[in-house]
């Protein structure tokens, strides 16, 4: 007999194109429960962004992607803003330069983190 607790945090079993183990799913499942980050590590070429891709799609939620390479900055995940541009515009008055909000870029955390709900965010390829 299945115990009732555990069946009531059962919320991702994998998708149709990702046949999860049970452990994997338990793992996926626990921090969804606790609402904390799932964090995977492991060696080029062991799943761990279809893992994401199949967790984002089963449970309906949005994909982020993070590519960070060696001259990423922790501060582009959340933002980027774009002086130059703004620079531009005053000297050719292109725009009203006032509102700073044009020349900012949400990065992949700080689309997470603008989501009225839960989403997935993939730092992919860190050096």
């Amino acid at each position: 007999m299945a115990d009732p607790h555990v069946a009531a945090f059962e919320r991702w079993r994998g998708t149709d194109r990702y046949i999860a183990d049970p452990g994997l799913c338990a793992t996926v499942n626990v921090a969804i429960a606790l609402g904390r980050p799932l964090l995977i590590k492991g060696e080029p070429g062991t799943g761990k962004t279809m893992l994401a891709e199949a967790i984002a799609e089963g449970l309906g939620l949005p994909l982020h992607r993070w590519h960070v390479k060696s001259t990423t900055r922790g501060i582009d995940g959340l933002y980027v803003y774009d002086a130059v541009a703004r620079l531009q515009d005053s000297r050719f008055q292109d725009r009203d330069v006032r509102d700073i909000s044009q020349y900012i870029r949400l990065g992949p955390l700080g689309l997470a983190f603008d989501s009225p709900g839960r989403s997935v965010v993939l730092f992919d390829e860190i050096d």
